[in-house]
């Protein structure tokens, strides 16, 4: 009988970092960034923190936007574009926060500049 590998950390994980987003959490997260095999658990845990962050009484867009922000600014080349997806995935106002802090951080701008013409 052969098991379907776990992984770590799990979207559930991913979502309480941004979540909370401490400095430890941020730190954490800066980890996860740096091995490529943990993108899709990110990406997924960002999903999931979107998905709760538009099901709740309360909108806390601040936040979402210095969430949104500090991925921009802190993640690799190969996440931006995925991000921005991400982002776009809804038109509820806690997407929308999140997105307007990935334009901020001009992460997108930097890792695919516009060509020179």
């Amino acid at each position: 009988m052969q098991t379907t590998p776990i992984s770590f950390p799990d979207r559930d994980t991913v979502a309480e970092k941004l979540a909370s987003f401490g400095e430890a959490d941020q730190s954490f997260l800066k980890l996860l960034m740096e091995n490529p095999q943990q993108d899709e658990s990110l990406l997924q845990g960002i999903e999931l923190y979107l998905h709760n962050a538009s099901k709740g009484h309360f909108l806390n867009s601040l936040k979402l936007e210095k969430c949104g922000q500090w991925l921009g600014e802190t993640a690799p080349d190969r996440l931006q574009i995925r991000l921005n997806e991400t982002a776009r995935q809804s038109q509820h106002p806690a997407y929308g926060a999140f997105k307007s802090g990935l334009l901020r951080s001009g992460g997108l701008e930097k890792a695919y500049p516009k060509a020179k013409i």
